[in-house]
């Protein structure tokens, strides 16, 4: 087996910055163990691969150690892997993946990505969130995957050192961590994972499947810009569009090359 491998910085407009992902077009999806031990072997969030071509493409997402229902980096990634790549010149790409079709279009500054929301249901917090945390969220939403935790302030968000371990043995897969941006932001936030082999994920785009729906309504806005305060650190802008969540951000090339298996 031989095929062609990408490695994208995305949500960034300058290498080292946002989150990396692998981009692997294929032929023919091989067996879910081998695409497992390839994202493993990739060690990255996401590793995207591809199945498709005249602007029609299935797509599957998997971390180190499953795979997910829905990614966003990856997903961006793949689009410009696609768009600047596979047909260059193309504008837009759909992909059929497990979260339905997701559409992708060519921007002024990068690709705009139009996702489903994620709603969220205000819930009593529980106390083993707070302890994995060390911090005292001022409220606390989740949906069938994450806890989405709001905490006072930006620099709380920033300084937060949780209990990784902690996170990783509550009921749901993954913590968003979030505050109103103090700056040039609406928001800012970070996203835990370490259930799906992720501790901390760079920049995530599922995560602003909540969160611009939740800070939509509680700013009063449909457009958004977001900061997710990872070490990484990565932008995006997002607009809601009744039940539709659309994620404009840029990509960086960082690696070409090819899988020899």
């Amino acid at each position: 087996m031989r095929t062609r491998i990408f490695k994208l910085d995305a949500f960034t407009h300058q290498a080292f910055g946002g989150n990396p992902a692998a981009v692997m077009p294929l032929e023919a999806f091989a067996p879910d163990a081998l695409l497992q031990a390839i994202a493993a072997e990739n060690n990255l969030s996401e590793t995207a691969f591809l199945v498709g071509g005249d602007g029609q493409y299935r797509l599957r997402w998997f971390t180190p150690l499953v795979e997910v229902p829905l990614c966003g980096h990856a997903t961006l990634a793949s689009a410009a892997v696609v768009l600047e790549k596979l047909e260059p010149g193309r504008s837009q790409v759909t992909f059929q993946t497990a979260s339905g079709a997701l559409h992708v279009t060519r921007a002024a500054r990068g690709y705009v990505m139009d996702f489903p929301g994620r709603p969220t249901r205000r819930i009593e917090p529980p106390a083993a969130l707070a302890r994995a945390l060390g911090a005292a969220p001022v409220e606390v939403r989740a949906d069938a995957i994450n806890y989405l935790a709001v905490l006072a302030d930006e620099q709380a968000v920033r300084s937060l050192s949780p209990d990784i371990a902690a996170i990783a043995a509550l009921d749901l897969l993954g913590v968003i961590v979030t505050a109103r941006g103090s700056g040039e932001y609406d928001c800012v936030s970070r996203y835990f994972t370490p259930a799906r082999g992720v501790a901390e994920d760079p920049v995530t785009g599922s995560a602003h499947c909540a969160l611009a729906p939740y800070w939509a309504a509680t700013l009063g806005k449909t457009q958004l810009r977001a900061y997710q305060a990872s070490r990484r650190g990565g932008e995006l802008r997002c607009r809601v569009r009744e039940d539709r969540v659309e994620l404009e951000g840029e990509c960086v090339f960082y690696l070409e090359g090819v899988v020899q298996l």
